[in-house]
């Protein structure tokens, strides 16, 4: 790799952390992304949403700079405990695209996996590296890698160990999963907690009725509640139930107890109708609801 690709992936990350800091882990593209990253005087795109392998003209190199996956895409099809499987680009194995997809595999070098979340809105996982070029299945492994080293010297570098790697990657699924869980669960309850109604977005989260780590539980919106940080996280510790009829209650405890503002905050949402989507699909699954307000009850 030439030191100018080297300093345009530095400057993409770079880049990518100042809009992580502004936006959370979640960029949308418009006023976002699509404005790409300073370089040397001029402008460089992160990605091209129409396709999924990009590699910037200011790039010296062939290898990808970027690739990307749709909000739609098989995304739970294409994992395997090692990294993520992408497929190439449709046509000739050779064609520009797929060749910069391979030559980020013979180069090693550090390229970013936008992931789709929800229509006009990607996580970006970086560094990721690819790890194998499978040229019969005609697709590569993916996998996440680390920034190491001071802040202000951060080095992207790929996991070698293979049982940190397989932590790596573990991490970075359950990130990826809750994200695309989020992406369709906040928006059904129109980007606002369904409790306390905030409407700010980077303190809302999508919270499972029935465990992620359940066999049955389902990323399906009838399966989430849009819940803000506080409420989410009352939720899961059963500080906050939520009945089969939608109505929300405060643990007794809580009630009983005298904590100050915050506290008196909470408990003024107790036995209130929680706002529910106007999709009859996406409401709140009532026998998952009954199944955990049992559980809320007993403790």
């Amino acid at each position: 790799m030439t030191a100018r690709d080297d300093d345009v992936r530095s400057s993409c990350f770079a880049s990518l952390d100042v809009l992580c800091a502004k936006f959370g882990e979640e960029l949308p593209y418009r006023s976002g992304l699509d404005e790409g990253f300073p370089f040397r005087g001029g402008r460089i795109a992160f990605l091209t949403p129409y396709k999924g392998i990009y590699r910037a003209r200011a790039q010296q190199g062939r290898a990808a700079l970027s690739i990307n996956s749709s909000w739609e895409g098989p995304y739970d099809d294409a994992e395997t405990d090692d990294g993520f499987l992408y497929a190439y680009r449709a046509g000739d194995p050779d064609q520009p695209d797929n060749r910069a997809l391979r030559e980020a595999f013979t180069l090693q070098v550090p390229i970013v996996y936008f992931v789709g979340t929800r229509p006009g809105s990607y996580k970006p996982l970086y560094p990721c590296f690819v790890l194998a070029d499978l040229v019969a299945e005609r697709r590569v492994l993916v996998s996440p890698g680390r920034m190491r080293g001071p802040f202000d010297e951060r080095e992207p570098q790929l996991v070698e160990d293979p049982l940190e790697r397989r932590y790596v990657v573990r991490e970075t699924r359950v990130r990826v999963h809750q994200a695309r869980f989020r992406g369709r669960v906040v928006p059904a309850y129109r980007g606002q907690c369904a409790i306390c109604r905030l409407k700010e977005q980077r303190l809302l989260d999508a919270a499972h009725i029935t465990a992620d780590v359940d066999p049955q539980g389902f990323a399906t919106v009838s399966n989430g509640v849009s819940l803000c940080t506080i409420h989410h996280r009352a939720f899961d510790q059963d500080l906050v139930g939520i009945s089969p009829d939608y109505t929300v209650y405060v643990a007794r405890r809580l009630l009983d107890d005298e904590d100050g503002p915050m506290l008196d905050l909470l408990k003024t949402f107790h036995g209130s109708d929680l706002q529910i989507p106007r999709r009859s699909s996406f409401r709140p699954d009532r026998v998952r609801l009954a199944e955990r307000f049992e559980r809320f009850a007993a403790a």
